[in-house]
């Protein structure tokens, strides 16, 4: 199969603006999709500041590898328009399925017929999305962990029906892009990273919403007790709060659907989304 040289990156929030930039920065030609011109217009500043964070903490960006990873992504809010000479589409939208059908629906008859498609989805299966893209042989996911400049996995997980050849090209790809390629054999609900994480931050969710005791408390325990340089709530921070209500909201047990409610009321409506925004449970300092 050919190399993958053109990339399209389906939404600009959080981890779709790393995954786009750090496409960029490995030397990919980078389309970043996303769904109108204001959001766009955020995702630039958002690419902007990735150029300034790698200057500090990837060796050698500052010598004008970043800039020119900046110049390296266009933009794009015609979803047709921004597949149209892509080798791989990345699709890094809010975890709905009905929203990730739908585009992979849209771009399956918009892409050429080479596209690869690959879903970032956290909890989904990958399955439940595939047959709506028109070519579930083409179809797998590849899954991203935050500020992945630093945390470089790429988890390349098969549907039941991705072709061997496909499978290859993406494990390749992730490796050309900087990334360590996990390769999970089997399909599986949170791959391997959020099968060890989710259940992780759950627990922690839960001794703070019955009331044993708050985030700081939480997080000391961790930290202290097993050397980790952070406790579950400033990695719930760092993943980003509306993708924590997300899953939350999603999950019927009733201890989940009360951290949902508490995201909700005491964070995210107050607009306290984690790092990104410099507040989420904890707050942060401008730079």
């Amino acid at each position: 199969m050919a190399k993958l040289n053109n990339v399209t990156v389906l939404g600009t929030g959080v981890l779709g603006a790393q995954i786009a930039f750090q496409a960029a920065y490995a030397g990919f030609t980078v389309v970043a999709y996303d769904i109108n011109e204001a959001a766009l217009d955020k995702a630039k500043a958002t690419f902007q500041g990735l150029v300034e964070t790698y200057k500090e903490q990837v060796e050698g960006a500052a010598d004008g590898k970043a800039d020119a990873a900046y110049a390296r992504v266009s933009y794009s809010c015609v979803l047709a328009e921004s597949v149209k000479d892509a080798d791989l589409v990345i699709e890094a939208v809010p975890e709905k399925l009905a929203l990730k059908q739908s585009i992979f629906a849209e771009i399956g008859a918009a892409a050429p017929a080479k596209t690869i498609f690959a879903t970032n989805t956290s909890t989904l299966l990958p399955s439940d999305i595939k047959d709506s893209s028109g070519r579930p042989d083409r179809f797998l996911a590849l899954h991203f962990a935050n500020m992945l400049w630093v945390n470089k996995t790429a988890e390349v997980m098969v549907t039941p029906d991705t072709s061997p050849e496909v499978f290859a090209t993406v494990v390749e790809y992730a490796t050309d892009m900087g990334m360590v390629p996990i390769e999970i054999k089997k399909e599986k609900a949170g791959y391997l990273l959020n099968s060890l994480l989710v259940p992780w931050l759950d627990a922690a969710s839960e001794l703070y919403v019955d009331g044993y005791a708050d985030p700081e408390t939480v997080d000391k325990a961790w930290r202290v007790s097993t050397g980790a340089p952070m406790g579950p709530f400033q990695i719930i921070d760092m993943v980003g709060l509306n993708t924590v209500y997300e899953i939350a909201a999603t999950n019927p047990a009733s201890a989940q659907q009360k951290w949902a409610k508490l995201l909700k009321e005491q964070y995210i409506d107050q607009g306290k989304l984690g790092l990104s925004t410099g507040e989420g449970i904890y707050k942060y300092p401008a730079k």
